[in-house]
């Protein structure tokens, strides 16, 4: 049986919002296997991408445990959090959050540049992992020369080249056409099956979340049901 890569014991997170304390995370435990494809579902306000953000080392709870690969996150703060952050996870957002003038290539080896690689090396691995999401031919485009679908596949590439234990995905189709959202999560599951990444998915589209081998449900900042699906088949 798969070890635990993500660990969550009485997680809980607020804001202060108006004066009031709005509590986001309510005493949250979860535990997510190593190699796994999950997707995060829930109503708007349920915690997801505030989940996401704390699993991810972006923010801090306020109370509870979370060991992600072994690690305490507690226990890093600072410098120290971001070199964590930057070798086990790789992030994926709605919006791209491509630099509109880089090209693809200089895009993904951004977060390579905090890695003690050579120039030469990060050239190297930025064009694997291009060549992995299937953009051998589109390396030294910008953004605007891209379709939403062709941004969206540099931005997983940008996650994947620091080869992260753990992959998390905040809506990573909401803005993509139906066939670029098709190919985003076959390349997603492909990750999984083939190089097997630890996968959390936030979305709001059960036909997305059917990829997914299981699919946890928030509400209310509280586990609700836990889904095993078999994942659709890419194509």
């Amino acid at each position: 049986m798969s070890q635990a890569m993500i660990r969550v014991r009485n997680l809980t997170k607020s804001y202060q919002r108006g004066g009031e304390t709005l509590t986001v995370l309510d005493q949250l435990n979860l535990e997510m296997a190593e190699g796994h494809f999950y997707a995060l579902m829930g109503p708007s306000g349920s915690g997801k991408t505030t989940l996401l953000n704390l699993i991810g080392g972006l923010d801090s709870p306020d109370s509870g445990e979370l060991f992600i690969a072994g690690e305490n996150l507690a226990q890093l703060e600072g410098s120290e959090l971001a070199a964590w952050r930057g070798a086990n996870v790789g992030f994926v957002f709605q919006s791209f959050n491509l630099i509109p003038v880089l090209t693809a290539r200089e895009n993904v080896e951004l977060p390579l540049k905090l890695t003690p690689l050579s120039r030469s090396q990060r050239r190297a691995q930025g064009e694997t992992a291009l060549k992995l999401v299937g953009l051998g031919d589109r390396m030294d485009h910008r953004p605007r020369q891209l379709s939403g679908g062709q941004e969206q596949r540099v931005a997983i590439a940008r996650a994947v080249a620091t080869d992260p234990k753990v992959i998390l995905a905040d809506e990573p189709t909401g803005d993509l056409d139906r066939k670029s959202a098709e190919q985003v999560l076959d390349l997603l599951g492909r990750l999984n099956r083939e190089f097997k990444k630890t996968i959390l998915m936030v979305t709001h589209d059960p036909h997305a979340a059917e990829r997914a081998q299981s699919i946890v449900h928030l509400d209310k900042g509280q586990l609700g049901r836990i889904e095993h699906n078999q994942p659709v088949a890419a194509g």
